[in-house]
């Protein structure tokens, strides 16, 4: 995968995504002004949301990339806070935070059981007692049903591209094959070709995980916490107390 390609055109890619109903979730269980690091933040949208709405935020992501257009959307919003490239599984450097967000199906590119684990440990490691971890997960019914054996499609006149999902070599898995086409300077198309992975487990799995990593008070919802999970729903969301 050609990240700096990937992370040009993610913000194009992304302009649909719900981002307010993140932040509805997210004031549900973290209280405004509360200290928050977003895991995963990608080009920092967000995060920046966050900050606008009164929290002390810090990002991190994996993809320097990312993490530069983010800084670059932050400068031109006049908006500033801490951004490290860091790898979930490896989180270090925070402590006593308040909540922690990982959003956007980011938990779901880890493709070992032991890495969403650890991933579970280090962030409960860095929350205080009492603080909040948010995520959501694709569900199994989505990967299974909506993903796999699937071509999506979108032509527009800047960014035209081909997605083909396949299943991966895990359970619960699958290959996202994409092909890009997006307009250059010179009014020519340019191809990229890119490739993820994304793995998903049970609802009840993440829970055990969950407790083994100190948290209580765990809840699973979909519709962004507004109803009960369902065989047919697509995005599952928990939320998990430190102890």
């Amino acid at each position: 995968m050609n990240e700096q390609h990937f992370a040009n055109i993610y913000d194009e890619l992304m302009q649909d995504v719900p981002y307010e109903k993140w932040v509805s979730y997210t004031k549900k269980y973290i209280q405004t002004g509360s200290k928050v690091l977003d895991v995963a933040c990608g080009t920092g949208t967000f995060a920046m949301a966050l900050q606008r709405n009164g929290y002390n935020v810090q990002g991190t992501d994996i993809s320097q990339d990312m993490l530069t257009i983010a800084e670059n959307k932050m400068r031109k919003e006049n908006i500033t806070f801490p951004l490290f490239k860091q790898d979930m599984r490896q989180l270090s450097g925070f402590s006593s935070l308040d909540g922690v967000t990982l959003f956007c199906d980011g938990l779901n590119y880890l493709l070992q059981e032991g890495d969403v684990q650890e991933t579970f440990q280090r962030i409960g490691r860095i929350l205080r007692p009492g603080g909040v971890f948010l995520f959501d997960v694709h569900s199994i019914y989505k990967i299974k049903t909506i993903f796999n054996d699937h071509l999506f499609g979108e032509n527009n006149e800047d960014i035209s591209y081909l997605w083909f999902c396949t299943p991966g070599e895990y359970s619960n898995s699958v290959e996202h094959c994409l092909t890009f086409f997006v307009k250059t300077e010179d009014q020519t198309y340019e191809r990229m070709d890119e490739e993820h992975e994304q793995r998903t487990f049970s609802p009840h799995q993440y829970c055990s995980w969950l407790k083994e990593a100190g948290f209580s008070d765990i809840e699973v919802t979909s519709d962004f916490g507004r109803t009960s999970i369902s065989e047919t729903d697509e995005r599952i969301f928990l939320k998990a107390i430190k102890k």
